[in-house]
């Protein structure tokens, strides 16, 4: 299977609504590595790698977030997989 490696900032109402927790969970169940945190600017950036599909699917999924979220803009980034992460992890 493939791998990949995502890197993402997503904007809109994503800080205070736990984004990052939703996130972390999200990418646990899927098996995928990396880290999420929250930046100065109220923007969420996120590192994903792993597995093509599952990577797939936890991008798409920032693009609409935790149902308390408003995503309004994602900037997504493919970048060269790299094998960095043991597991997932929220980043401060």
């Amino acid at each position: 299977m493939e791998k990949i490696r995502a890197h993402l900032i997503i904007e809109g109402r994503v800080q205070g609504v736990f984004f990052r927790h939703h996130t972390y969970r999200k990418a646990t169940e899927l098996g995928v590595t990396g880290w999420v945190k929250n930046r100065w600017d109220g923007t969420v950036e996120a590192v994903f790698e792993g597995e093509k599909d599952r990577v797939d699917r936890i991008v798409q999924w920032c693009y609409r977030g935790p149902s308390e979220a408003r995503v309004t803009r994602v900037d997504l980034q493919w970048e060269d997989y790299k094998g960095e992460f043991d597991d997932f992890r929220i980043a401060y």
